[in-house]
């Protein structure tokens, strides 16, 4: 029997992510910042970049915004699971495809869309940058971003329930929160809560929260090592056989490109069909091959009128 209720408020999700970035919080000045003062020279914020060299890890957004006037034409792709074997080429043979355009409106502000094959869907997002890590006059050791997706369920129709637009609509809030702990190493952390409007059981709920965690190991100037992992919270809709998902992969920049390369046991593309729908299991094979391409445009320069 289908199953719906109101939208509610949940204040656990941003009461997570604030015990989540205290402890990252420091007021103490630099000595840099001392030399600075004592020499009469005004100190200056140094900002830190490229803790991710993409706006996503493999699935999970990143920490990085794109810069204002930029556009990210992305085509991701993922092949079937390993474990189909020869007949299916070790999952070559399968294809899934989303295609996506984020756009930098102002340096802390991105908006994207995007269209996924499986399961067909059309999804957008807002993704706010309220706080970056610097140092110097400002001394910030974190970055935090606020990402709010939302799905289209474009399936055909299949009863008088998800006939109504509202009933095809799922939201997905997350805080992500990423420090650069060096040149080489930077790790984030993701709370996130789901909101569904018609889930399929009666012993399933609207709202769930899972918890993800994604980092980067730089191994070259151009290349470099990612791993990310989402946990969904134990509920009536999960049960002993759900897989989370796991992702491994590394980014290989090229000028203008971004090619990420990966294995993960998620078939899905979009925030909540990674963390809700039941990924495969990595031990017994169930393993897809995958990649994205990233290629940034700009379409214009903030202050630059050209002549």
């Amino acid at each position: 029997m289908l199953h719906t209720q109101k939208n509610k408020i949940c204040l656990q999700g941003l009461l997570l992510a604030a015990c989540l970035a205290a402890p990252f919080f420091s007021f103490a000045q630099s000595d840099k910042m001392l030399d600075q003062l004592d020499s009469g020279v005004a100190p200056a914020t140094d900002y830190t970049t490229a803790t991710f060299k993409s706006t996503r890890v493999v699935n999970a957004q990143s920490v990085e915004n794109l810069s204002e006037g930029v556009l990210d034409v992305r085509i991701d792709h993922r092949f079937g699971p390993v474990n189909e074997g020869a007949y299916t080429f070790f999952g070559l043979d399968e294809a899934n495809t989303r295609f996506q355009f984020d756009y930098g409106i102002k340096d802390w502000l991105q908006v994207g869309i995007g269209r996924s094959a499986v399961p067909k869907s059309y999804g957008g997002n807002i993704k706010l940058k309220i706080l970056r890590q610097s140092t110097g006059k400002v001394n910030m050791p974190i970055s935090l971003v606020y990402n709010l997706f939302t799905n289209v369920d474009a399936l055909e129709y299949t009863g008088p329930r998800n006939n109504d637009f509202v009933n095809r609509l799922a939201y997905v809030h997350q805080v992500v929160v990423g420090r650069k702990f060096s040149e080489n190493f930077s790790l984030e952390l993701i709370p996130t809560l789901i909101h569904t409007n018609l889930v399929e059981l009666s012993t399933q709920q609207n709202d769930q929260f899972a918890f993800g965690f994604a980092m980067r190991q730089k191994i070259s100037k151009r290349v470099s090592i990612n791993l990310e992992y989402f946990y969904l919270y134990p509920t009536m809709s999960v049960t002993d056989v759900f897989t989370n998902s796991l992702s491994l992969g590394m980014d290989i920049e090229t000028g203008g490109h971004v090619f990420q390369i990966f294995l993960t046991n998620s078939l899905a593309m979009n925030e909540n069909d990674v963390i809700l729908d039941r990924s495969e299991n990595w031990l017994k094979g169930g393993i897809h091959l995958g990649f994205n391409i990233s290629r940034v445009f700009t379409v214009y320069r903030p202050g630059h009128h050209g002549g």
